[in-house]
């Protein structure tokens, strides 16, 4: 699966379009939140930025999986969240405009972070003599259309078209859990005589890294004061990644589906722990939802 239609020309077009989902759930107002009250945003972003690719290298010291499988891990931590974060936060009562502030950075810083986390991740786990590198010009280049450019749409979209945005929100959800699902199943069949070593070497590590990020979000986030909603839109945002996005890098421009089996794997078991959130969220946290005021427009005064 290494060079194929589908993943030359279908993962980028669909990536596309889901970046353009993520811009059509955001407004302007959204970013007033990061002068009005930017300690979340400044605690979920170095976590997720930072904090993500750390855990791996320390996770791969701890169960030294393969090189590639290292590499792969690396990459999958350093990627942003994505739409589906944006989903599994409102399903569990978190803070949603948080939870899209941070995608919203994370997916901008990721167009720098990436090629560099990725690139150091090569140079440490991959063989001296292995010619394997990331071209990181053409990987700015790619992430910045992408990326920006479909986020920057989506936002322009929203601003005129504000009902068929909302609407189309919940369709590239989908769409991007389609995708995602399309390219696990062919990364599968590829690798099916490699399954079950890959899945041994990188399972563990891959649940650990996704598991460990879920917990350091929120330790992190109450650690800084933040309350339960914003703490648990910190932790979904670090447990739900764009797998998109380091399929794209690994298949694409580092052509291994070796390297690509951490994101795969990620991509499966990060619904298996989001809805685990979901569940312990809808249970812990008390319904956002406003309560009805009453209608005083043919009240008399006074009461």
């Amino acid at each position: 699966m290494e060079s194929s239609p589908l993943i030359d020309i279908g993962l980028p077009i669909s990536l596309f379009i889901i970046m353009v989902g993520i811009g059509m759930t955001l407004t302007v107002r959204d970013f007033r939140q990061l002068a009005i009250y930017p300690r979340g945003i400044i605690v979920g972003s170095i976590a997720q930025i930072v904090g993500m690719p750390l855990l791996a290298v320390l996770i791969i010291a701890l169960m030294g999986p393969t090189p590639a499988i290292a590499v792969g891990l690396v990459i999958i931590a350093a990627c942003p969240g994505g739409t589906t974060s944006n989903l599994f936060v409102m399903l569990s009562k978190g803070n949603v405009a948080l939870s899209i502030v941070l995608t919203v950075i994370a997916s901008l810083v990721t167009i720098l972070s990436l090629p560099l986390f990725t690139n150091m991740a090569l140079q440490h786990y991959m063989d001296e003599s292995a010619s394997i590198a990331l071209p990181v010009g053409r990987t700015i280049a790619m992430l910045v259309v992408l990326v920006l450019i479909p986020v920057t749409l989506g936002m322009i979209f929203r601003s005129f078209k504000a009902e068929a945005a909302q609407k189309a929100e919940g369709v590239v959800s989908i769409f991007g859990g389609v995708v995602l699902a399309a390219i696990v199943v062919g990364l599968v069949v590829s690798q099916w005589d490699r399954l079950f070593s890959l899945l041994g070497s990188a399972g563990p590590s891959t649940a650990f890294l996704n598991l460990g990020g879920i917990a350091m979000g929120l330790a992190v986030s109450r650690f800084s004061g933040l309350s339960p909603r914003e703490s648990l839109a910190v932790a979904v945002e670090l447990g739900i990644k764009n797998g998109t996005i380091g399929l794209m890098v690994t298949l694409t421009l580092l052509k291994s589906s070796e390297m690509s089996i951490p994101s795969a794997i990620y991509g499966v078991l990060m619904f298996l722990f989001g809805f685990v959130l979901v569940i312990i969220g809808r249970r812990i946290l008390p319904d956002t939802k406003p309560r009805p005021t009453p209608d005083t427009t043919n009240s008399e005064p006074g009461h």
